[in-house]
Order: C-alpha cells, then structure tokens, then sequence
C-alpha cells in the first residue's frame, strides 16, 4: 500500500505511528482481535456450560481487543521495565476504556454486548472488579511476552518438518547480540514460497532499552 507525498511514493506498512510501524500496528490488531476472540469464547463457554461464540459476527474476531490491545500497547510499552506499575496502569487503562466502549455502545445499539450485573463490585453492569485485576494481568502478557518474539517462515516442500530447527538459528543470533535481554517467545511456519524467491523470512518485535 503507496501513498503520494510531497517527499514522493511511501510506503504506508513502514509509516511509523508513535514509534511502531503500520505493518506491524494492523498485524497486532489482527493477532489480539483472534487472542482475544478464544479467550472470551473460553470463558463464556465455561460459564455457560456450554460452546458460545463470543466473536464479532459468526467469525472468530472481537475487534474490542483488537483495538484495545494496540492502544494499550502505545501507551504503556514505557512501562514495560516495571512490573507493577504496569499492572496498575493497564488495569485502570483496560478498565476506562471498557467503560467508554460500554457507554458508547449503549448510545448507539441500547445494549451492551457484556453484562456484569451478577458480578461483584461492579458499575452499572459495564465493568466490574474480576475484569480489571484480568486487565493488568493481560497488559502484562501484551507487553512483555507477545511484543518480544520471533515469527519465522520456511520455505520448503511439503516433507521438509524441521522448521523449528531453521529458525533457531535466528533466535540463538539475538541471545548471542543480547543475552538474558535476548529472550523471547518464537513461532515456525512452513510454507510452500516466500516472496522474492527467499527460502527464510524472519520477523522480529523488540524493545531496545
């Protein structure tokens, strides 16, 4: 995706937004949106005692957390050096902004699409105390585990099984460069082509402090 300038053809996807890349922030969305699809469909299964879908429409997807989770992310990666604090502020973030969601889509639709009024400790049936200690709990997993990996691609045919071999080639590159600040979570894809003819395609997400 191109877009005229006065400076000429950008690439939209490396445009940098708060100091993170468009590619990267669409990408984010996308995963949490998914992430965040299982775990509420999960949770309410559990509740439900039966299997709920919880995604936006009949597809896997609740764009709440897809937004949310990005959001969170630009704000609170600063945070990511201190634990508690970024419990706190992820708790009272996720909870503020649930809040305003609840709100808005009371104004627009007249209902909500979650209702706490059975839990404890909660406001107006919006938010309630179980979600926000959930919130900072969450905040952390976002900053410190999914914005810290690795995900490969492998090209190969379809007998070729030792993806995870190829990419821990790169992994072991950043625990060298970086030692113990070095670790991460990393995924391995198999895939028939990459673009360009590659054979190897690593994408990486870290915080350098």
């Amino acid at each position: 995706m191109f877009l005229k300038t006065k400076e000429g053809i950008v690439n939209m996807w490396t445009r940098e937004f708060l100091g993170t890349d468009v590619y990267h922030l669409v990408s984010a969305f996308i995963i949490y949106s998914v992430l965040g699809w299982v775990v509420e469909s999960i949770y309410m299964s559990f509740c439900n005692r039966k299997l709920t879908n919880r995604g936006f429409g009949r597809g896997p997807f609740c764009p709440i957390y897809g937004f949310g989770g990005v959001v969170g992310y630009l704000i609170l990666h600063p945070l990511s050096s201190n634990l508690v604090a970024l419990y706190f502020a992820g708790a009272v973030l996720a909870t503020t902004f649930e809040y305003l969601v609840g709100r808005l889509m009371l104004k627009l639709f007249g209902e909500v699409w979650w209702d706490y009024n059975e839990k404890p400790c909660n406001y107006q049936g919006i938010i309630c105390l179980e979600s926000t200690i959930a919130w900072g709990f969450y905040a952390i997993i976002i900053i410190t585990f999914l914005h810290s990996k690795i995900l490969g691609f492998v090209a190969g045919a379809d007998t070729f099984t030792e993806q995870a071999k190829v990419i821990n080639g790169a992994s072991q590159v950043f625990m060298d460069a970086f030692g113990e600040e070095g670790r991460h979570a990393r995924s391995a894809i198999g895939t028939n082509s990459l673009p360009l003819g590659l054979m190897v395609e690593v994408e990486s997400i870290f915080e350098i402090k």
